[in-house]
């Protein structure tokens, strides 16, 4: 649901995409438009995020968890 910095996101046609506006858009220019779209103060998702909440999933720790969706987006679906 949000942007997280694999070479998926973090490539040039992706960075041009967020940033038209400029001739050569660097990483750091397409991170002030995708701050926009989150609440918490990061302009995206680190791999280890998505990885430590699947650890957690796969763990016992949630044991009790069913049917319940645990999105790691820095707040971007309640933008």
């Amino acid at each position: 649901p949000t942007q997280v910095s694999t070479a998926m996101v973090m490539n040039e046609q992706t960075i041009r995409l967020f940033r038209p506006d400029l001739e050569n858009p660097t990483v750091d220019d397409m991170a002030v438009i995708s701050q926009m779209m989150h609440v918490l103060p990061a302009p995206w998702v680190d791999p280890i995020d998505v990885s430590n909440a699947v650890l957690f999933l796969a763990s016992d720790e949630s044991r009790y968890i069913t049917g319940a969706t645990l999105p790691v987006d820095a707040g971007a679906l309640i933008r």
